[in-house]
């Protein structure tokens, strides 16, 4: 555990505005008191359609050690968003069972753990009163969460509750229940145009998405915005100023409830220790559009505009190049074709280092892989592995970068990353995502930045890790069928291809006075044991003779299948004619032992040839090997011991 106190904080979504607003809260408090955050996420809607990206992206959640914490904050709000209660159940069954830290719940109660309440009640009622006073409504739809959903209930009765304040009622059939999706607001227009429910003056909406759903499923049915009906949003997203119809929408409290949290929870990991309160102001909170009549908010519409702009030209030399990377700019750098061409595993993670600077600004960036992850036929969906070893880390402080695979290493995975239980300098957030093709868990990544940097999770780094995703799915496949190549699928073992492959490598790296060493290897009996017993028990015996050459091969020579029951070893270095007894005797102590532990009622036994020769007479250093393989065998013969 490192000095520095570390928070985590399990969300969905961060890069969104909820996501935005909460982590400004988190994070500023603990800027004031020098916590560390971890950020552990999916960054997609936990209602994604697809499916099997989602079991890969929320994965990322049973990485977490929650003996790595001093205290956990749990987003109860995101993570309640896919509706079934199972994202948030998985993770709270796993809380009550291994955290022994503090946990506030956020907004949304949840279980026996502590929660932190919203502060939007007078922006809710705000919403009611330009609604009532500024466009004088007064038949008045209203349109909320889940029912039984804790925070769609509570914005319901304050809506219910202002409305009655100013002497009005909502009627039964304008009490509409719905998803915070666009869907449950496509839903509500269709019983407008079909008369199902009769049309109001204005409709006021518990979420953006079910405003926005609504308003283009209206107008593109003759319905006129905001002559004929008024809408009304919540929670000040982006997409409200994105859409055709701008809508008026007002920018939720979150920051100052997620601030609290982190108050409450240094009130008790550092009793007595002061608390110095976050002061946010709520005059701003309200974004005029186009769905009201009012208007519009030109400033905040321009901002969203600007940070979802693709350019496809731009200027290469501006200042702020590196620091504000958009979407177009991912795009139009073609990062997804050069990492997706990668020919070789070592080329890809090469090309992922290269293009760390379209997620700048960062401290450190690292990409930890699962120690088996070019095995593609291997299937790991769910948790993480003992042991995670990190591929590539680089630096922006000075910190050593690398990315070349003899620098790479292995950690236990209950440290999550290294990092956050060294001591620093200052505090620091560290934003935890899945690396994953599909449901296959792949590893993850950890982006680092300083506590004091405004720039947040975005629809640049999780486009970027897309990228970063299929690359490695991609030449994972391009390295099964190059293994396929050069090596024996029954054994694993090189074959004849691979073994000059091989070769002509370890001749190019050898020295000028080293010289060839080969062994020659052919199982006995083996069409004995197909006649007797069937071929499946003839393939064990040669696997288990591959084991047995496998096993003496020394770690700079490379062991072969040749062909049938027939194997090669060779190497290339300082031999002498005295290897070829000591290799002879190892193989035979070998061979026998794997022969009489594998409970087989036959033995499993092969003849052996070794030759010492010059490194540039291949050709007639394997064929002296041979014929030593088959002067062994031909005395087992004379010796009946075949």
């Amino acid at each position: 555990m490192s000095r520095r106190k570390n928070i985590c904080f399990i969300t969905a979504r961060p890069e969104k505005s909820h996501g935005k607003r909460v982590l400004d809260g988190i994070l500023t408090q603990c800027l004031k008191y020098g916590y560390n955050v971890s950020v552990i996420s999916s960054l997609t809607h936990l209602q994604n359609f697809a499916k099997t990206f989602n079991v890969g992206e929320q994965n990322i959640y049973n990485l977490i050690d929650y003996s790595c914490f001093d205290a956990v904050i749990l987003d109860t709000l995101a993570l309640t968003e896919d509706y079934t209660g199972n994202t948030i159940k998985k993770i709270s069954d796993r809380i009550e069972k291994e955290c022994k830290v503090p946990v506030v719940a956020l907004i949304v109660p949840y279980r026996d753990f502590y929660c932190v309440k919203n502060y939007n009640e007078p922006i809710l009622r705000e919403m009611c009163r330009h609604v009532i006073e500024v466009h004088n409504k007064k038949d008045i739809c209203i349109l909320t969460g889940p029912k039984g959903h804790t925070e769609a209930e509570s914005r319901l009765a304050i809506f219910l509750d202002e409305i009655n304040k100013h002497g009005l009622e909502v009627s039964s059939d304008h009490i509409i229940y719905g998803d915070f999706w666009y869907t449950s607001g496509i839903e509500l227009a269709e019983d407008i145009l079909d008369e199902t429910v009769p049309m109001p003056d204005a409709v006021i909406c518990a979420s953006d998405h079910m405003a926005l759903g609504l308003i283009e499923k209206l107008s593109t049915n003759g319905v006129k915005i905001p002559d004929d009906l008024i809408v009304i949003g919540y929670e000040g997203t982006s997409e409200a100023a994105l859409s055709k119809i701008t809508l008026t929408t007002y920018e939720s409290n979150e920051k100052k409830s997620a601030a609290e949290a982190v108050d409450y929870i240094r009130s008790i990991i550092e009793p007595g220790a002061e608390i110095i309160p976050c002061e946010i102001s709520i005059d701003n909170n309200l974004h005029m559009g186009m769905s009201c009549g009012c208007n519009p908010d030109i400033d905040k519409d321009s901002a969203v505009f600007k940070d979802a702009l693709y350019l496809t030209i731009r200027n290469y030399s501006s200042a702020d190049f590196t620091e504000n990377v958009d979407i177009g700019q991912l795009m139009e750098s073609y990062v997804f074709e050069k990492l997706t061409s990668s020919a070789s595993p070592q080329s890809c993670i090469d090309n992922i280092y290269e293009n760390t600077n379209l997620i700048e600004p960062y401290t450190n960036f690292y990409l930890c892989l699962i120690e088996n992850w070019l095995d593609i036929d291997s299937e790991l969906l769910t948790g993480y592995p003992e042991k995670m070893k990190l591929v590539l880390a680089s630096s922006n402080n000075g910190e050593k970068s690398f990315h070349m695979e003899q620098d790479s290493y292995t950690f236990d995975t209950k440290l999550m990353i290294p990092r956050i239980h060294e001591d620093c300098d200052k505090p620091y957030v560290f934003y935890f995502s899945a690396v994953h093709f599909n449901e296959k868990t792949l590893g993850y990544a950890v982006l680092q930045r300083d506590m004091t940097d405004t720039h947040r999770i975005n629809l640049v780094y999780r486009n970027w890790l897309r990228f970063v995703n299929s690359s490695l799915e991609m030449v994972r496949a391009k390295n099964k069928y190059i293994l396929m190549s050069v090596r024996d699928d029954m054994t694993g073992l090189f074959n004849r291809r691979g073994m000059y492959t091989e070769l002509e490598k370890m001749l190019m790296d050898s020295r000028e006075a080293d010289r060839l060493f080969a062994v020659v290897i052919d199982m006995d009996r083996l069409k004995y044991i197909n006649d007797t017993y069937g071929h499946s028990e003839g393939d064990f015996s040669i696997r288990t003779v591959g084991k047995a050459a496998k096993a003496v091969t020394m770690s700079d020579e490379k062991c072969i299948r040749a062909g049938g029951d027939e194997f090669f070893i060779i190497g290339v270095g300082n031999y002498d004619e005295s290897d070829i007894n000591k290799r002879t005797e190892k193989f035979r102590k070998v061979m026998k032992e794997l022969s009489d532990n594998s409970g087989k009622p036959y033995i499993i036994s092969a003849s052996f040839g070794c030759a010492v020769g010059a490194k540039n007479s291949f050709d007639e250093t394997l064929s002296a090997a041979d014929k030593k393989m088959y002067s062994q065998k031909t005395d087992k013969k004379k010796h009946k011991n075949l």
